[in-house]
């Protein structure tokens, strides 16, 4: 492994997000922060979702992971596109770094970011009743296994996409629905059956519920499964996108 390629590929990324901070760290806690100030006071009054859990409370979880996932997602996308329009892309598939080291390079960068902004939106949305984890380890886990996974999603459209417009269509289309649908803002529990159901074919579900089970010690679904889901998801994207970067798809040709 090219460990120095690795470690210097990661450095550029991280210091090309955390340089305009403000816009990629402060703007989507304070996006976060919003959502909770407005539908707390919406639907505080509607009573507990879990026993003993407000409505308040059980919305930063939620909206944590939903900033994380999109966050690690446009890091990984935004600097591939930028770097294949501007061309600057050749610099970097010039050194000698195998698909392993770029793919590890990126994602590992995207979930940093992922990570920073999650832990910004619970610190600044702490004041609204959430409890101390109930059990910390599941929220670790989860909050690792959704970065990855949407950073690993983020690479796949950054390679893919050959224009800002095609990237923005990925993202409305794919990634808004996914994270919006998903539970943040609500139990599954609370739909119709149809819709119940079909909650459970999208994989962001799994990471927020888990998530969530972390925090309260309750969700609805046994967190183990979640976490296969998760992993799982993860392992099919990392697997087709180490592929792609192998084959140089759109990168190198």
């Amino acid at each position: 492994m090219n460990m120095q390629g690795f470690l210097t590929l990661l450095k550029k990324e991280l210091v090309r997000f955390w340089k305009v901070s403000f816009q990629t760290v402060a703007a989507p806690v304070l996006m976060a922060l919003m959502y909770q100030l407005i539908f707390s006071h919406v639907m505080s009054s509607h009573g507990d979702v879990y026993p003993g859990v407000s409505y308040t409370a059980f919305l930063i979880p939620g909206l944590a992971m939903m900033s994380m996932t999109q966050n690690a997602f446009a890091n990984g996308s935004s600097s591939l596109i930028q770097s294949k329009i501007t061309g600057n892309i050749v610099f970097i598939l010039l050194p000698p770094l195998g698909p392993g080291e770029f793919f590890a390079a990126y994602l590992l960068a995207a979930m940093i970011r992922g990570l920073v902004v999650g832990l910004g939106v619970v610190l600044v949305t702490s004041g609204f009743g959430l409890p101390a984890p109930a059990h910390p380890l599941w929220v670790a886990l989860f909050a690792m296994l959704g970065s990855a996974v949407l950073g690993t999603l983020g690479i796949i459209a950054g390679i893919w996409a050959e224009k800002f417009d095609q990237l923005a269509a990925f993202q409305n289309f794919l990634i808004m629905p996914l994270t919006f649908l998903s539970g943040v803002f609500y139990s599954i529990n609370s739909l119709p059956p149809f819709w119940r159901a079909a909650s459970h074919l999208n994989p962001v579900f799994y990471m927020i519920d888990g998530f969530r089970y972390g925090f309260f010690g309750q969700a609805d679904i046994d967190p183990a499964l979640s976490a296969a889901v998760a992993g799982g998801s993860f392992l099919l994207l990392a697997g087709f996108a180490l592929r792609l970067v192998a084959r140089g798809y759109k990168l190198r040709h």
